[in-house]
C-alpha cells in the first residue's frame, strides 16, 4: 500500500489529466493513499521485538535479527522517501496548474497535505481503519472518525507531522541541492 500514492503520482501532471474534474478525483485517490508511504516509519517500532540485545546489555549479533532489520529499514526508507518524492511533486503540479506557482501556497499546501497524512497514519496505526475501508464501508468507520479527535490524538498527530515535515524538509533540501549543482 506504501507504493500505491507514488504510482498514482504519475498519472498526474500540469497536462494530464486534461479534464479538471479527473485532476482532481486522481489528487483524492492519492491522498486517500498517501499516508500508507510515511505510516511505515511506524513500522519501525516492530524491530522491538527482535531482542536485538543479550544479557550483557550488548546488540547481538544473529543474522536473523540483522536482516529482518535490514527488510524492515529498506522498505520503510524507500516508501517514505519516494512518498516525500511524490507529495513534492503533486504539491508542484497542483501549485502549478491552480495556483499559479506560488512557493507560499505550496508551502501550506505541503503543511496541510502533511496533517492529513499524520491524521491518516493515525487512524491506520491506532483505530486499524485500513485505506480500504473508505471504500468498502464507509458507512462503518464514519462514528469511528468522528470521536477520534482527543488531545492524546492531536499531540500524536502533531508529532508526526513534525517528524514528516522534518523528514520531508531534508528530502528537499537534498533533491534541490542536486538540482542547483546540475545548472
Amino acid at each position: 500500500m506504501g507504493y500505491l500514492p507514488i504510482e498514482i503520482s504519475f498519472h498526474i501532471s500540469q497536462q494530464r489529466p486534461k479534464n479538471g474534474l479527473l485532476f482532481w478525483i486522481f489528487t483524492l485517490v492519492w491522498l486517500v493513499f498517501y499516508p500508507n508511504a510515511p505510516y511505515l516509519l511506524t513500522d519501525l517500532f516492530h524491530l522491538s521485538l527482535l531482542n536485538a540485545y543479550g544479557v550483557n546489555g550488548l546488540l547481538r549479533l544473529d543474522l536473523h535479527v540483522w536482516l529482518y532489520f535490514t527488510f524492515v529499514l529498506i522498505s520503510a526508507l524507500s516508501c517514505v522517501i519516494l512518498g516525500f518524492w511524490s507529495l513534492n511533486y503533486v504539491a508542484t503540479v497542483i501549485t502549478k496548474r491552480y495556483l499559479h506557482g506560488s512557493q507560499w501556497l505550496q508551502a501550506i499546501l505541503v503543511l496541510v497535505l502533511t496533517f492529513l497524512s499524520s491524521v491518516g497514519i493515525y487512524t491506520g496505526r491506532f483505530l486499524r481503519i485500513h485505506t480500504v475501508y473508505l471504500f468498502i464501508s464507509p458507512e462503518l468507520i464514519s462514528t469511528r472518525l468522528l470521536h477520534m479527535w482527543t488531545p492524546t490524538m492531536m499531540v500524536f498527530v502533531g508529532l508526526m507531522t513534525l517528524i514528516q515535515l522534518f523528514a520531508y524538509w531534508l528530502t528537499y533540501l537534498a533533491y534541490h541541492q542536486r538540482l542547483t549543482q546540475n545548472q
